[in-house]
């Protein structure tokens, strides 16, 4: 039994304030706000979710076959991030939106309880933070996840999660315990100002590298993710070494990047905000994704060398696991082979 079911609403004080039935769920969402700083103007959409273990495509090139996604939106409002167009499925759109209608999936230790623990569960590898940030912060209030690596553990999962946030070290004795874990944070710049700019609500990318830390003195293999590149704004040799750096006092045992890809409506959010950040960038921009969503081979392959030369320089690895978001390069922790355990 999830030692959090009975406890985790206990912070939940505030009462639904309406319903509202979204695509592709039967029962009606209760919707909830907050009184706090973090949340004004953010409207929760609760429901109650059939299955909680998403199959990735055969076709991806992600390194693993099974996602856990708790919450659809985020409230970190990155500019750049590549899942606002999953919010249009539910009649939201992808800008605001994406950032202030947030779906949460309430039930969602229980269910993966249930499925991981079925006889038929062959324990591949699960990874969080594939989609929406797990750690964002409304889950200080509904405590989703202790629940989900308790299921990890007991069912002997390998797991993984990505995210921007140190929240994540409230959880660090349960990923102790998982018998393969890995955890990597995203840490797109250090700059001040593209870090407030480009992701306006996430913890400060100095705390995500303290982070980083404390989880591998903890024995947890984390790495780190810069995550998007994007040329002119974050791609500096000067800004990508202070991160690299950084990153192997901190013990990273893995460094990747990743070059900004615009899909669909990705696009005109991610280029309304440059028009209003960096306006001289935008005939840039225009030009480098002229053809597509991704930047052409020549700028992916100049951000690989930076990352790559810089990695190399510091001691640093790519991980063989590589990144679950473009394979030509970037690199993030994988979970270590099982060990024998207690639990």
């Amino acid at each position: 039994m999830c030692e959090h079911v009975f406890v985790r609403w206990d912070n939940l004080k505030v009462d639904s304030e309406a319903v509202h039935t979204l695509p592709g769920y039967r029962e009606p969402a209760a919707i909830r706000t907050f009184d706090a700083p973090e949340a004004l103007d953010v409207r929760f959409y609760e429901v109650q979710a059939k299955s909680i273990l998403n199959r990735v495509p055969k076709a991806s090139r992600m390194p693993f076959r099974w996602t856990i996604n708790p919450y659809r939106g985020c409230t970190h409002a990155c500019s750049y991030c590549f899942a606002r167009p999953t919010h249009t499925y539910l009649d939201f759109d992808a800008g605001r939106d994406f950032e202030r209608e947030i779906v949460v999936k309430v039930n969602t230790p229980e269910v993966a309880r249930a499925e991981l623990m079925r006889p038929s569960w062959k324990r591949e590898h699960v990874a969080l933070g594939t989609n929406t940030d797990p750690y964002q912060w409304v889950e200080k209030k509904y405590e989703l996840l202790p629940g989900v690596w308790e299921a990890m553990r007991d069912s002997r999962t390998p797991s993984s999660v990505l995210t921007k946030s140190p929240l994540l070290l409230r959880d660090i004795e349960l990923f102790k315990q998982i018998p393969s874990f890995a955890a990597n944070l995203s840490i797109p710049t250090l700059d001040e100002k593209a870090w407030r700019a480009s992701e306006p609500h996430t913890p400060h990318p100095r705390k995500r590298i303290e982070a980083v830390a404390e989880l591998n003195r903890a024995g947890i293999a984390t790495g780190v993710l810069i995550a998007p590149l994007m040329p002119g704004i974050n791609d500096s040799p000067q800004q990508v070494e202070e991160i690299l750096e950084l990153c192997a006092e901190a013990g990273a045992i893995s460094i990747g990047g990743i070059c900004l890809h615009l899909r669909g409506e990705v696009r005109d959010v991610f280029m309304d905000w440059l028009r209003s950040y960096r306006p001289d960038l935008v005939p840039r921009y225009e030009a480098l994704y002229a053809r597509g969503a991704y930047a052409p081979k020549a700028e992916r392959e100049r951000l690989s060398r930076l990352v790559r030369g810089g990695r190399r320089a510091m001691g640093l690895r790519r991980d063989p696991a590589g990144d679950p978001f473009d394979a030509e390069d970037a690199g993030m922790a994988a979970p270590p082979p099982e060990q024998a355990s207690l639990f």
